[in-house]
């Protein structure tokens, strides 16, 4: 019964003499219902509630009826939220105001301004508490856990794909499993194999299979038999193997990634998935692995997601100090709520219990009838969440990973991001009711905000003045700078100021981006091209070339339309133009110089070095590296003294 108690905990369900029974033994009183149960370490998932059977007391508020209040309520609280941001936005209550409005503070940009502090916040606060995780941790599970790595590969970059082998050899978790598994059996994909061999397959512990066909697709001339040799001949190399490599047929991303799942089934505690572009922190694995094991309700948990190639552009440059925001600002305050609403697939870590029992729902997710092949990272993590669990993210787990270096290929990037953004948006707003309130909020505030920025920025240029605009750009440069200073206080570099330069970025090319991702959401593929082909999809341009025609005819419109400027006008307009001039100066002055300083210096010196064994030649400062390694053997060392401890 204790079994079957165990079970039915990890499925949601409910068995009231089971749990009394476990109870008792532990010396617990009977429980009589509850809407989260502790049993035997396991809880149960948020809303799963039971009636008790045969003992005295009340019965619990039926689950379908809870369930129903819960949506209702969720539901009039993002309505709320939504029909107060428009009323602000429609109404354009104003507090202060100079005459003719050349200055104004109103309703709306009080409600965003409040929501960056807020959100600042409880990103603080996370991170607060992310640095007492340094400290013994209660583990609730006392016997070993076991972790397998899954690396997807697809066209690598020979160097990327070899850093991120030899940052997955040094990671510092004994008897960890890596599982690399390469989209594409051709002959052009063998290096891939090849560079396999060569940093992981000089042992008896590593295995290999080329398989010509994939678990969804036969390949040429497979017979029904073949196949079915084929898939026992994967996942006995995987699960038999301490490093295994499986080429298979093509088939995009989410093919790669059910292949790993698939052939390990249940032989692992945890996986833990990484992209093949991807250098890993030794101390990656053991971080992540104390933030599911410290709380039995987590079930995935993410880390921070670093560039690695940030010099080698200024797309790069200002993608690096964006993902900072994201990760320690915006997922930091997601995480204090426990509703991480994207795992990126670089670095993240799942109970692999919780994955088996949806992975076959994951896999063959459709959208308006078409089979989803993009999102993938996404949409696992709003499966986790879909079961009522909750999702974390810990800066204390650390990567670095190739960023696009060229502005049409990161364009393609962020639409395929953007596409799956909005697709899960909806998917994930089916959830709502199981987490915290500030997931429902966020989701409204971050999904609508395009839409009204893009209504505030046609009107301003086409029934505004020339100061209007002028005092817009301004504004979103002032925001983009008070975000930055923060950033720049958080994390103690001053490099953080560019982050300000980002949101005219997001102006000219993520806006319209975010339109066609929309109109295309149906469209599928990988999204952008493998590391070594040339991007020659042009398509991107087209939604962004739009976007600025309309911007240059809203301000030749209004240009023309509005009367002569008077002396006060024309010494405002003059003096914005001047210190929006002078603000671009100073920061590319101060690119240039950084750039500079760090051309002076070995390429492969970045703030994790660690993506070379001893030996190897790698140009890396011996003191980053010797940081990094017993930074992973003091958290090793941590968890297996609390092991023992509750032993």
């Amino acid at each position: 019964k204790e079994g079957e108690a165990r079970a039915g905990a990890q499925r949601g369900e409910c068995f009231p003499d089971c749990i009394n029974l476990v109870g008792a033994a532990s010396g617990m009183a009977p429980m009589q219902g509850a809407s989260t149960l502790q049993v035997a370490g396991l809880a149960v998932a948020p809303l799963a509630f039971c009636h008790s059977m045969g003992g005295s007391g009340g019965r619990s508020m039926p689950v379908q009826l809870t369930t129903a209040l819960r949506v209702v309520g969720t539901s009039l609280f993002a309505l709320v939220v939504l029909g107060g941001i428009l009323a602000a936005y429609v109404t354009g209550y104003q507090f202060i105001h100079t005459e003719k409005h050349y200055l104004s503070f109103g309703l709306y940009g009080a409600i965003l301004g409040l929501h960056l502090l807020i959100q600042s916040l409880f990103a603080f606060l996370e991170h607060r508490r992310m640095r007492r995780a340094g400290r013994p941790l209660k583990m609730p599970c006392p016997s070993r856990c076991s972790v397998a790595l899954c690396i997807a590969a697809y066209q690598e970059d020979p160097d990327y794909l070899r850093k991120c082998l030899r940052s997955a050899q040094r990671i510092a978790f004994p008897d960890l499993k890596v599982v690399m598994v390469v989209d594409g059996n051709r002959q052009e994909d063998a290096y891939m194999l090849d560079i396999f061999h060569e940093v992981l397959g000089g042992t008896d512990q590593a295995g290999f299979f080329v398989w010509r066909s994939n678990f969804h697709e036969a390949g040429e001339g497979e017979t029904e038999a073949s196949l079915q040799e084929g898939m026992d001949r994967v996942r006995n190399v995987v699960r038999t193997s301490t490093f295994s490599c499986i080429m298979q047929k093509w088939g995009g991303k989410r093919e790669v990634m059910y292949t790993a799942f698939k052939a390990l089934g249940d032989s692992v505690d945890y996986i833990q998935v990484c992209d093949s572009d991807t250098v890993l922190d030794p101390a990656c694995t053991i971080e992540m692995l104390r933030v599911l094991e410290e709380d039995p309700q987590v079930g995935g948990v993410g880390g921070d997601v670093q560039i690695l190639n940030k010099y080698d552009s200024w797309i790069s440059f200002l993608s690096s100090v964006r993902y900072w925001m994201a990760f320690n600002v915006e997922r930091a305050c997601q995480s204090y709520f426990g509703c991480v609403q994207c795992i990126s697939g670089p670095l993240g870590m799942y109970r692999n219990s919780l994955l088996q029992q949806f992975l076959e729902d994951w896999y063959h997710q459709k959208f308006l009838g078409s089979k989803c092949s993009f999102g993938d990272d996404r949409h696992l993590t709003n499966r986790v969440l879909s079961l009522g669990y909750r999702t974390k993210y810990t800066a204390r787990s650390k990567c670095l990973t190739e960023t696009p270096t060229k502005y049409l290929r990161w364009l393609n990037q962020q639409t395929r991001w953007s596409k799956s953004y909005f697709r899960e948006w909806l998917y994930n707003s089916l959830w709502f009711h199981k987490h915290h309130l500030w997931m429902t909020y966020e989701s409204v505030v971050t999904g609508f905000f395009p839409f009204f920025l893009i209504a505030t920025v046609i009107q301003l240029f086409y029934r505004g003045r020339i100061w209007n605009i002028l005092l817009f750009l301004l504004t979103v440069q002032l925001v983009g700078i008070i975000k930055a200073t923060y950033a720049c206080f958080l994390r103690g570099n001053a490099e953080m100021i560019f982050m300000s330069l980002y949101s005219l970025l997001y102006m000219s090319s993520l806006l319209p981006a975010k339109i066609f991702a929309i109109a295309t959401i149906n469209k599928s593929g990988w999204g952008t091209s493998g590391r070594k082909t040339i991007v020659v999809n042009f398509i991107g341009l087209i939604p962004v070339s739009i976007w600025v025609a309309v911007l240059l005819g809203g301000l030749a419109y209004t240009a023309y339309c509005q009367d002569l400027f008077s002396e006060t006008e024309l010494a405002f307009l003059v003096s914005g133009a001047i210190l929006y001039g002078c603000y671009w100066v100073a920061l590319l002055m101060l690119y240039l110089a950084i750039i500079a300083r760090r051309c002076g210096k070995k390429p492969e010196q970045y703030s994790l070095a660690f993506a070379e064994p001893p030996g190897k030649g790698m140009a890396v400062e011996d003191d980053q590296v010797q940081a990094a390694q017993v930074r992973a053997a003091e958290a090793w060392s941590i968890h297996q003294r609390d092991i023992s401890r509750k032993q």
